[in-house]
């Protein structure tokens, strides 16, 4: 058993820290890799881009101007008078000037050799030249290369008009190509990067190595498919020497040419080589790492654990050496060995322990039983209260009766008979008593039978409007300051406008009548999240705090009492109907007094009501 539970250990251990050595390291290395390969993929793609637009424009600069070249001639005087004498020298002075010019040829409409300038071919043997005899307008012969010459040529051919604009012959020129050719091929794209030129055949016209010029083709290679292929993502192909190599290519204007610009993949990828190393040498420490971390663990824990294991039979029945459990290390291990000697000596006492704790179990029947009778005695206590609030509600509607009466007698009287100023202040004072009588009466029967609600949707800003509009000319003839600060887009509550607006009046008179002249009262409501019960419910809450002297410790446990009153005028009605309001909405309130600072009043009010009303799971918190 002890042998499988080391293996199986270790086995998890290193499988553990293997794959938080790897895992990590891997996505890490991959994703390095991959992104370094992606930059410089891009990034060689982009310069052979540049490469080519370069080498592009230069070619197509250099080809409109030896276009020029042809038009000129051909426009001149000289040359329109078809006179050999004056053409031959003209011919001669345009190809010393501009050195590029192998032959210089005027040929007259009818085809006749007039005049040429230079040691090429006659007309009649130039390539092309059929297609220059009848050409209406510039043209541009194909490339050719003459071995002799070490150089690759072509014609280009401007038709000659006379001063009445009647063509009269044509004027051609055959290019060398060695000066432009040594510009287009010369790039800097490390040892392997080359610039060509072919056509739409896929022969080369122009290369580094000349043997190849118009004698091997391309079409059949990833280098000649590359050029017709006009996806933008860069990829890479094989050229025509069989190597992988990035390469993009572009159309010379108003040709068939192709400019190709490629490079070696094998020498722009080779930094990535060198992160691959780096990333699979970091692995294998990685691995290495774990390895040896593992076996230290294992020495260090697997093995304390299995001596551990070993005399855990022994433990349980008292009988362990307990030099065995005393190992001085102060880690997990050592603690792990101080708790199973703690739980050793614990085991070894248990015989004792047990006759104290039954001794124990009896003092506590004992005292269960005397709790048992207190008990009782409060349940009738209760029951007793609960039948004087009854008589007392009994009592309260026969008295409401004839005081109404009376009341509504003097009214009578008052509006009837004149007295004397003595008797008005009398009976002014007779009606305010009938009237506090009559409140004091209606605040006990709506404490005792609380009235139906009426529920309804509204918002907290008209609440607080309907509890304000009574409180402002109080709290104005006090002079006091009112502040109120309302969270913006407070959700709709649902319950008795009323019953709420006279639970919010009776806070606010009582933050009113604990503080002195020029106190403050401050309103706060917002959206809460409270723990209530066990549990979390989104309600809104409403703050009245007061700068008043605040309620005593052994007093604010009894503030939500019938008749538990401090004020010498007060009933003790106000608060409890405040938390029976609050009840049966299914909110809570809580109470928080520091002596000398003040006192809040916060009222939790849920955003949606229950259907099944529970006493017993909603009342007051009281925090000190």
């Amino acid at each position: 058993m002890t042998t499988e539970i080391k293996i199986n250990l270790r086995a998890k251990l290193m499988f553990i820290f293997l794959i938080l050595a790897l895992v990590p390291l891997g996505a890490m290395g991959w994703f390095s890799i991959k992104t370094t390969e992606e930059l410089i993929g891009n990034m060689v793609f982009r310069q052979l881009q540049n490469v080519a637009v370069d080498k592009i424009a230069l070619l197509e600069h250099w080809l409109n101007e030896r276009r020029a070249d042809l038009t000129v001639i051909a426009e001149t005087s000289l040359v329109k008078s078809m006179n050999p004498e004056s053409i031959g020298p003209y011919l001669d002075l345009v190809r010393r000037q501009y050195g590029i010019y192998k032959d210089l040829t005027v040929v007259s409409v009818s085809g006749d050799f007039v005049v040429r300038s230079g040691d090429g071919q006659s007309p009649d043997q130039t390539p092309g030249s059929d297609l220059i005899r009848v050409s209406e307008a510039l043209f541009m012969s194909g490339i050719t290369y003459a071995p002799e010459e070490k150089e690759s040529t072509f014609y280009i051919a401007a038709p000659i008009h006379d001063d009445a604009g009647k063509r009269s012959g044509t004027v051609y020129g055959r290019v060398g190509t060695n000066k432009i050719i040594f510009f287009i091929l010369n790039v800097s794209l490390g040892k392997t990067g080359e610039c060509y030129l072919v056509d739409k055949d896929g022969r080369f016209l122009a290369h580094k190595d000349p043997s190849r010029i118009l004698t091997e083709n391309i079409s059949q290679t990833g280098s000649f498919r590359n050029i017709f292929d006009k996806s933008t993502h860069r990829k890479t192909y094989l050229d025509y020497r069989g190597i992988e190599v990035l390469g993009t290519s572009l159309n010379v204007r108003g040709t068939d040419w192709y400019i190709v610009v490629e490079q070696d993949q094998e020498e722009a990828f080779r930094s990535t080589k060198t992160l691959k190393r780096i990333v699979y040498l970091t692995i294998f420490i990685g691995i290495a790492c774990a390895m040896m971390l593992t076996w230290i663990i294992s020495y260090h824990i697997v093995r304390p654990i299995r001596v551990l294991s070993k005399h855990s039979e022994s433990m349980a029945d008292s009988k362990l050496d307990e030099s065995v459990l005393k190992l001085n290390r102060n880690d997990e291990i050592g603690m792990l060995y101080r708790a199973f000697y703690h739980m050793f000596l614990k085991l070894r006492n248990r015989q004792n322990d047990l006759e104290h704790k039954v001794e124990l179990k009896e003092a506590e029947l004992k005292e269960t039983d005397t709790i048992l009778r207190k008990t009782q005695l409060l349940a009738e206590r209760s029951e007793r209260f609960a039948a004087m609030g009854r008589m007392g509600a009994a009592v309260a509607h026969e008295i409401r009766t004839p005081l109404t009466s009376l009341k509504l007698f003097l009214e009578s009287a008052q509006d009837q008979i004149e007295p004397s100023p003595e008797d008005a202040e009398d009976f002014q004072i007779a009606m305010k008593q009938i009237r506090r009588i009559e409140g004091t009466i209606n605040r006990f029967l709506d404490f005792t039978k609380p009235r139906g609600l009426v529920f309804s949707e509204m918002t907290i800003p008209e609440l607080m409007e309907d509890a304000l509009f009574m409180f402002k000319p109080l709290i104005n003839r006090q002079e006091c300051t009112l502040t109120i600060d309302m969270e913006e887009d407070l959700p709709q509550i649902s319950g008795d406008r009323k019953l709420l607006a006279e639970a919010l009046i009776n806070l606010l008179i009582n933050a009113l009548d604990a503080i002195s002249d020029h106190g403050t009262v401050a309103i706060v409501a917002y959206l809460d999240h409270p723990v209530h019960e066990e549990k979390k419910t989104p309600v809104v809450r409403i703050d009245i705090s007061d700068t008043g002297a605040g309620i005593p410790e052994d007093r604010i446990d009894n503030i939500f009492e019938p008749f538990f009153t401090t004020k010498a005028s007060g009933t003790g009605l106000g608060l409890p109907l405040v938390l029976n309001t609050v009840k049966s909405h299914f909110g809570f309130v809580r109470v928080k007094s520091i002596i000398g600072q003040g006192t809040t009043f916060s009222v939790f009010l849920p955003l949606t009501i229950h259907n099944t009303r529970t006493d017993d799971h909603h009342g007051k918190d009281t925090d000190h």
